[in-house]
């Protein structure tokens, strides 16, 4: 059974960073990719960035191009979304996805490609 288990939320101010993790059980996922969703109250779910297990290439969201950096650690299965001059409106939870979907180039995948979701870690930014 897959699992994605996300830990390293948690409250900082604006200006600070956090380091989230998403730990992948029960499958790899070496000719796909993962990816980070956002989800703020009230507002529909964001696409963050996206990484490919092979090669590592990584897309980004707009919001968030320039301060925050996905990366993978094969070994451990894990992807970790670093996040610096976090701002008030990156408040949300955070959701790691999979999948095992090839596309040649990570800027290809969709929103409906992801088929496997972590349970979500809340990130909150004061100002």
């Amino acid at each position: 059974q897959v699992q994605l288990v996300e830990s390293g939320g948690g409250l900082v101010q604006a200006g600070g960073s956090l380091r989230l993790s998403c730990a992948a059980s029960g499958r790899t996922f070496s000719s796909g990719a993962m990816a980070w969703f956002r989800q703020a109250p009230g507002k529909d779910r964001e696409f963050v960035g996206s990484i490919k297990w092979s090669g590592g290439s990584t897309y980004y969201g707009d919001s968030v191009k320039g301060r925050f950096t996905i990366s993978r650690d094969n070994a451990k299965n894990t992807v970790y979304l670093q996040m610096n001059s976090l701002k008030p409106e990156d408040t949300a939870v955070y959701y790691c996805a999979a999948t095992d979907l090839f596309r040649s180039f990570i800027a290809y995948y969709t929103e409906y490609d992801w088929n496997y979701w972590g349970q979500g870690t809340q990130v909150t930014v004061s100002s």
